[in-house]
This record gives structure tokens, C-alpha cells and sequence, in this order.
């Protein structure tokens, strides 16, 4: 994007999957906030691709045995947005349970759509489904029968 930046490798634990995860780190300290901005995007959706672009490069030429997801952080967007997707289920999780409704969230990317299978994965009373193609596909939790 015409600009350097330093991406630091760092190994996080993932508590729901019980995995390791690799994060490349997009150091801020030497970006101006209108880069940072610029490469967060509207909701995400720059760093959302940035991260797509960088899985589908170190993917190339691996094998599917050797293939892992890699996930970009930058300013801690990443950690605040997993906070909020938590709360956001929770939320939901609430009100399926008291009205015996589906609620269809939109907005999500697919990143997001698969943490929230994730997040109710062991959840006994509640199921999630995706409906829908791109870019108009939607989460789906009901309960579960």
C-alpha cells in the first residue's frame, strides 16, 4: 500500500478450540492514525482483506497438512472486536432462549460468523446455522430442539 510497516509473529492460545493460533502484529508505533484508520476500513473490512491477502500468499505453495490460519491484528481491533462479538452473543443467547425465536445477525464477515459457531459450539439449548451467498450472507441462532 506504499507505506513499511513491522508485523511480529506471536503464538496465542484459543480457548474455545483448545489451539494454537498464529498472529501477525501490525506494530502501530510508526503509522500515523490515518493509516491505521485506512488499513482497519469501515467495520473492519481492511483489515479483513489484508488478513485474507496474507493467508492466501503464505498458503501458496503449502500443502494442505501444513496450512493454518493466520490472523492480523492491528491496534488491538482484533481483541476489542472478539470482546464485543462475546457480548453481542451473549445478548442474543438471552433472547433466544426467552422467546423461542431465531435471530439472524447481519454485518458479520465470514471470520466473525465462524467465531460465533465457535462460541456456541457446546452450548446445549442453542444451534447456529449460516444462510445466504456473499456478500449478503447472515448468521442464524435458534434455539435448539
Amino acid at each position: 500500500m506504499g507505506f513499511a510497516a513491522d508485523v511480529k509473529v506471536e503464538y496465542r492460545e484459543n480457548e474455545l478450540e483448545r489451539t494454537q493460533e498464529c498472529w501477525l502484529i501490525i506494530d502501530e508505533t510508526q503509522l500515523p492514525l490515518e493509516k491505521i484508520t485506512m488499513l482497519l476500513g469501515e467495520r473492519g473490512e481492511g483489515i479483513d482483506a489484508i488478513q485474507y491477502l496474507a493467508n492466501s500468499v503464505i498458503h501458496l505453495k503449502a500443502d494442505n497438512s501444513e496450512q493454518q490460519g493466520f490472523t492480523v491484528e492491528l491496534n488491538g481491533y482484533r481483541l476489542q472486536r472478539l470482546q464485543q462479538l462475546r457480548t453481542l452473543t451473549e445478548d442474543i443467547a438471552q433472547k433466544v432462549r426467552q422467546t423461542g425465536q431465531e435471530i439472524e445477525m447481519t454485518a458479520l464477515s465470514s471470520a466473525e460468523r465462524r467465531q460465533i459457531h465457535s462460541f456456541f459450539k457446546d452450548v446445549q439449548d442453542i444451534a447456529t446455522e449460516s444462510r445466504g451467498q456473499e456478500p449478503h450472507r447472515s448468521l442464524i441462532v435458534k434455539p435448539r430442539y
